[in-house]
């Protein structure tokens, strides 16, 4: 796989995933469930194999995605799941991932053929609806199948399953609670219920409709904004007071572009506590007329360039070029979405990702 494709936003994964539900051929999608230790990426992280050997998305550093390839061409020709362990602890001399790899720990991948059993998944990610896919890994003695699927739905409290066992073969009680907090906060994991006598593996994996970024203004030094935005999964629209410029062409970066009057902002967009909103038109009544609406909207954040005072001490801490201006608001912005206040990594006590401990000593009967 090329250097582009490994490093692309999720959502660029997600939509990928979603054209290729539509495509011919056999796509197979490569799902990091479970890290014991340390690894470059977390529960949830995504790489889709298409019948080339090509990949979009990164599960780890780069160590393992050409034997992924060779494992999602068996997973295509049997047309079955399959979880495969990669042991990359350092301190295992016989054990050949654990050399010079760096990650120190387990990490779990499942691996499955796309199908249009995962539609619902991408249909309400870009819905702006946050769904949990509940997956089963091991199934044994329940009557479940490894790749056995079901959505759970938060904002209703509902589950669907649109293939495989009907929704009330599954023990939706004991799932409910950990697929709505994994869901809530964007995370994955994996956890152990009980269904009778025996036990049934299953993974969470919580997809949280992505964060807006809304950009007012169509200077050139919103251009970096919207392409740092996109590229830390911000679904990014950028808003026009003026006819005159083509904002399609002029901010490609952008999931969208909308052209309206600061007077109107209101009632052109959907703005509500997923929206964080940069304020740079530059000009002093469209600001205001602006980050007027953006607040009476309730929006969790807003971001104003300007006035000079504020633009020279922005330039003091973070650098002066359009780049490094844009690395300080956005970096701002995400760590406002994530509910995070932003400091050096290297003053961070414990892990970089945060772990989620999940409830998975429920016991209840099959429902």
């Amino acid at each position: 796989m090329t250097q582009d494709n490994w490093s692309v936003p999720e959502t660029e994964v997600v939509q990928r995933i979603r054209d290729r539900l539509d495509a011919d051929g056999t796509d197979v999608l490569a799902t990091v469930v479970d890290v014991d230790g340390n690894a470059y990426r977390r529960p949830g992280a995504k790489m889709l194999l298409d019948e080339g050997g090509t990949g979009v998305g990164s599960i780890t550093a780069g160590c393992l995605e050409d034997e992924l390839v060779r494992v999602g061409e068996r997973v295509r020709e049997t047309g079955r799941p399959e979880l495969v362990t990669y042991d990359l602890m350092e301190d295992d001399e016989d054990n050949v991932w654990g050399l010079g790899v760096g990650c120190n720990g387990v990490i779990e991948v499942l691996l499955e053929p796309l199908t249009d059993a995962y539609r619902p998944a991408v249909e309400a990610f870009f819905d702006g609806r946050d769904v949990a896919v509940v997956t089963v890994l091991d199934g044994d003695d329940t009557g479940f199948e490894q790749g056995d699927r079901v959505y759970y739905y938060p904002d209703s409290g509902t589950f669907d399953a649109p293939s495989g066992p009907d929704v009330g073969d599954w023990p939706t009680g004991a799932l409910s609670d950990s697929a709505g907090e994994l869901t809530e906060r964007g995370r994955a994991g994996t956890l152990s219920v009980g269904y009778g006598a025996a036990e049934l593996d299953v993974f969470v994996d919580g997809l949280a409709a992505p964060t807006e970024l809304v950009v007012f203004g169509t200077g050139h030094d919103v251009r970096p904004v919207t392409e740092l935005a996109a590229n830390v999964d911000f679904r990014v629209t950028v808003v026009g007071f003026r006819g005159a410029v083509d904002l399609a062409e002029r901010f490609p970066a952008a999931d969208r572009t909308v052209t309206t009057s600061p007077a109107r902002v209101a009632e052109g967009l959907a703005l509500d506590d997923r929206t964080h909103a940069v304020v740079m038109t530059h000009n002093f009544v469209d600001d205001r007329l602006t980050v007027e609406a953006l607040l009476d909207a309730g929006v969790p954040y807003v971001g104003l360039m300007g006035p000079r005072e504020r633009f020279e001490e922005m330039q003091a801490a973070g650098g002066g070029s359009p780049y490094k201006i844009a690395h300080s608001i956005v970096a701002e912005a995400l760590a406002v979405a994530n509910d995070r206040t932003p400091r050096h990594l290297k003053a961070r006590e414990g892990p970089i990702h945060e772990r989620v401990d999940v409830d998975s000593d429920a016991d209840l009967p099959p429902q």
